[in-house]
């Protein structure tokens, strides 16, 4: 399975990997460094302009060494996280008064400099010097999780050395620079977290997630149960007088409850026809949906956070091949389910009750 994947992966960075990037195939190893750090706590279409102006006012790791404090940090404005910028500037010029000017080539001496971490190790190792690291960050988690259907929550102790040890199993060791932007890439463009390019994606019949309709519930965050503020959009997907059902298996509110298929977003969405169509289309490989109902806004109020959302309720002519096998309740007999008082809100409300039953 490790080996199909490497192989299809770098086949869909071959054949369909359009994304551009300023600093992709770039082998210097200071430019390389300086684009990490900035996207560390920065989203890419911000950090961009940051980039640019860094390597323009220091195209080398010397100029920035020689840079005054008090400039560099006015450059830095606007990105936060200060540390990174203190960093960056000793980094430099260690590397300049110490290390005589060369960025070291080997993993073990890199992840010693300071303010560099395993990642962004890992990433100036093989993209500046083709060394056999994986690069584990959020777009890895993601595609890995996916790809394996693995349900360890990635910000765990547990979960981080399984997908460290995935990640470097997956890896090309002979195109390992190749590789890493490949996986990131795709991450990026087709395995989105919110709406993944499923439909359409050059990796789908070796997805495990795909086939278990795993996607919506992967990667799983340990750390999601400390929100205050979590938005729940259920789609009720009909078929000839039954619904796709699912029980809550990880360990997060209402465990071993059934609820319908569930996006949850970082942020509240909006559902027209089209929005549903296109969601079902992508995710699930629905097409021609018939969309009976979008609800209006429901609460629940737990004793730690707040659950919002909205219901979404279609019917579909033809179930797809990697639903068929999932459980399709008799709508008249939903209520034999324990299902959350959140779903239940909305079956019992009278105004939707003559509707849906």
């Amino acid at each position: 399975m490790e080996e199909i994947t490497t192989s299809l992966l770098m086949g869909w960075h071959s054949l369909h990997n359009t994304r551009q990037m300023p600093w992709k195939g770039e082998k210097d190893p200071y430019k390389i460094w300086l684009s990490e750090i900035i996207l560390q706590q920065t989203r890419v279409e911000q950090g961009l302009a940051y980039y640019e102006k860094f390597v323009s006012l220091y195209p080398t790791i010397q100029n920035l060494a020689a840079a005054k404090d008090e400039v560099v940090f006015k450059l830095w404005e606007g990105l936060g996280y200060y540390n990174r910028c203190k960093n960056l500037l000793a980094t430099a010029r260690y590397i300049t008064d110490e290390l005589g000017g060369l960025f070291p080539s080997e993993y073990k001496d890199i992840v010693a400099l300071k303010g560099i971490g395993p990642y962004t190790a890992a990433a100036i190792a093989s993209f500046a010097f083709n060394k056999p690291y994986a690069v584990l960050d959020g777009n890895v988690f993601r595609v890995l999780s996916r790809l394996f259907a693995i349900d360890s929550p990635i910000d765990s102790t547990i979960g981080k050395h399984q997908f460290a040890t995935l990640a470097q199993e997956v890896l090309d060791k002979e195109q390992p620079a190749l590789y890493n932007q490949a996986i990131m890439d795709f991450g990026a463009t087709v395995c989105k977290p919110v709406n993944p390019q499923c439909h359409a994606c050059y990796l789908q019949n070796a997805c495990a997630a795909y086939s278990k309709v795993l996607v919506n519930k992967l990667p799983v965050k340990e750390k999601v149960l400390l929100k205050k503020n979590r938005w729940f959009y259920y789609f009720i997907i009909q078929h000839q007088g039954t619904v796709w059902v699912q029980k809550r298996t990880t360990k997060d509110i209402w465990q071993n409850l059934y609820e319908f298929y569930l996006l949850e977003a970082n942020e509240q969405q909006t559902w027209t026809d089209a929005a549903v169509q296109a969601w079902l289309y992508q995710q699930l490989g629905i097409s021609n949906a018939q969309l009976l109902q979008v609800s209006p806004l429901q609460k629940q109020q737990l004793t730690h956070q707040q659950i919002r959302g909205q219901f979404i309720r279609v019917n579909i002519e033809a179930v797809p091949a990697n639903m068929l096998e999932h459980q399709w309740q008799p709508i008249d007999s939903l209520s034999q389910l324990a299902l959350p008082r959140f779903i239940n809100q909305y079956l019992e409300a009278s105004v939707w009750q003559g509707d849906l039953f």
